[in-house]
């Protein structure tokens, strides 16, 4: 028989993955998925902090860039997690940019962000639950937590918008938009979430 008739060995099928690697590689897509909303909402409001500090409304800019630094240690939290599970974390957003928001436009759009952030990662963290993983489960408690806290500034200051309007603006017009000398977020700066 020569080697043009010769048949074809054929490949051997690919193990299945066990129970235990499919339960992990759910845990690794549902953190991947919050990494990429994590990535967008980065993106989201530091054009927001711009526009705002654009607009001299320094201390509602200067909260935006740290509200943006707070999703920046999600996302590199998020990666971590899928690094210590062998998984490789996206650099994709999930999410497309909107931009030039008027003040008044602003902050109901990102209470609204935060809140089906909230969603979505109750259930994720649910996935994890159902998986067994313990860790990655906390991890999303953590940080719903503090999606929290973003999504009450976001739901005030839109408050604020709506029912004070210019008069609540015209205390906040000309302040500074300088986060000062250390960047290391909204929560930590407002004494909500330990340093690290």
């Amino acid at each position: 028989m020569n080697k043009a008739t010769k048949p074809a060995k054929a490949k051997p099928a690919a193990a299945a993955p066990s129970p235990r690697e499919a339960r992990k590689a759910k845990v690794i897509e549902v953190l991947n998925k919050a990494r990429a909303m994590e990535l967008n909402a980065i993106t989201q409001y530091m054009n927001q902090h711009y526009g705002l500090d654009n607009m001299d409304y320094g201390a509602l800019a200067a909260d935006m860039k740290l509200i943006a630094i707070d999703e920046m240690r999600h996302a590199e939290m998020f990666a971590e997690r899928i690094k210590e599970l062998g998984g490789e974390p996206t650099t994709e957003r999930e999410g497309d940019l909107v931009k030039g928001q008027d003040v008044q436009t602003i902050f109901p759009y990102d209470a609204g962000l935060e809140d089906d952030t909230i969603d979505a990662y109750n259930q994720f963290l649910q996935v994890c639950r159902d998986c067994g993983d313990s860790i990655s489960m906390k991890l999303f408690e953590t940080i719903i937590e503090e999606e929290q806290v973003h999504f009450n500034h976001f739901d005030n200051v839109g408050e604020h918008l709506k029912n004070l309007g210019d008069t609540y603006l015209s205390k906040i017009a000309g302040t500074s938009a300088s986060t000062g000398p250390s960047t290391k977020g909204f929560l930590i700066s407002k004494g909500g979430a330990a340093a690290g």
